[in-house]
């Protein structure tokens, strides 16, 4: 099982980079960053400096989506990053949140998701790609590599990853939906004529190790992570609308909690503190996150490894985003050893 880091562009971005060398040097194989330019700093420019300034680190978004960048040019940054660093970056992509709706838009739909990822893909690694109808092919790309990863929750979203993208970004770390939904993208893979096992499956959701597993200890990391299921509760809420609350075709466990969902300001998306969060139980906190002290977080990673995870991507928008960095390398990553054999689901 690899582990990624994933941080807000805020500035300064010596930081943000600061921070990827930290979480290198402690195990993480992955940086991941969000990508909505309003919000937060270019994150691509960032990708850069955290490439130039770590050894082996991936990079990429978490995630990128097509509403505000043109294919073309999303596709020549990842091919023009691995040129510079080697192949070392991973397009993860979604429909899109705050980058679309912070400026009045809406997320976009799966048709278009789905020839997002083959056209950026296709692009990035040498072969031609019809953009906007027009065949275009980047002549300067040679024996370019780039995986694909999607995040998705719905029925429709995770067989339209299983059928094209290269892998499966699920934002929660709550072993029962995890099982549920890795289930339906591998069944969409296996039916689709694809190995499921050559593709790769990452669960990112905040973690927030405490010293002890006191009463008082274990209310704090919620406060400092109960955004998390707010920024959740935006793409569940799309859901509800889609398929109803009682449809059955998306788990009660992943869906009920935004009943007393009011409304949402993207001014404080991803932080903690954020005021459109107070509506997410502390049930939710416990099983969306990875919250207590470094045992807790190994049986976590254990529960999850054994249900298919390759990666767990670390979200670390709280107060202790160094101490949580350390202490995954001291505690959590040796625990884990990519060498250790699974089970895992089929």
């Amino acid at each position: 099982m690899e582990f990624g880091l994933v941080l807000q562009t805020d500035p300064p971005a010596a930081d943000v980079v600061a921070l990827m060398r930290r979480a290198e040097e402690a195990g993480f194989r992955h940086g991941w960053t969000f990508d909505s330019a309003v919000l937060w700093q270019e994150p691509f420019v960032i990708h850069s400096q955290i490439l130039a300034r770590t050894e082996r680190m991936r990079v990429g978004p978490m995630v990128t989506h097509p509403g505000t960048r043109a294919l073309e040019v999303t596709a020549s940054t990842f091919a023009t990053l691995n040129e510079m660093f080697g192949p070392r970056t991973v397009c993860g992509i979604g429909r899109g949140d705050s980058a679309v709706r912070v400026t009045g838009g809406a997320p976009c739909t799966l048709a278009a998701l789905g020839d997002a990822i083959d056209v950026i893909r296709d692009l990035a690694e040498g072969r031609e790609a019809l953009v906007r109808g027009v065949p275009v092919r980047l002549p300067w790309v040679r024996d370019g590599a780039l995986p694909v990863w999607m995040a998705a929750y719905g029925p429709k979203a995770l067989a339209l990853a299983g059928q094209r993208a290269d892998g499966f970004i699920l934002q929660l770390a709550d072993p029962f939906l995890t099982e549920w939904m890795v289930r339906a993208f591998r069944d969409a893979a296996r039916a689709a004529g694809r190995d499921p096992d050559a593709l790769t499956i990452c669960v990112a959701a905040p973690a927030y190790v405490t010293a002890d597993d006191s009463p008082a200890a274990l209310a704090h990391a919620r406060e400092q992570c109960r955004w998390f299921g707010g920024m959740v509760g935006n793409h569940v809420a799309d859901l509800v609308r889609r398929y109803g609350p009682d449809s059955g075709l998306v788990p009660g466990e992943l869906t009920a909690y935004v009943e007393r969902r009011a409304g949402y300001d993207y001014a404080h998306h991803g932080r903690s503190g954020h005021p459109d969060a107070a509506f997410v139980p502390d049930g939710i906190v416990d099983r969306f996150c990875v919250l207590g002290p470094p045992e807790a977080h190994v049986a976590r990673m254990r529960r999850l490894r054994d249900l298919g995870v390759d990666q767990f991507a670390v979200y670390a928008m709280h107060d202790a985003k160094e101490a949580t960095i350390d202490a995954y390398g001291a505690h959590v990553i040796p625990a884990l050893d990519a060498g250790q054999l699974s089970s895992r689901v089929v």
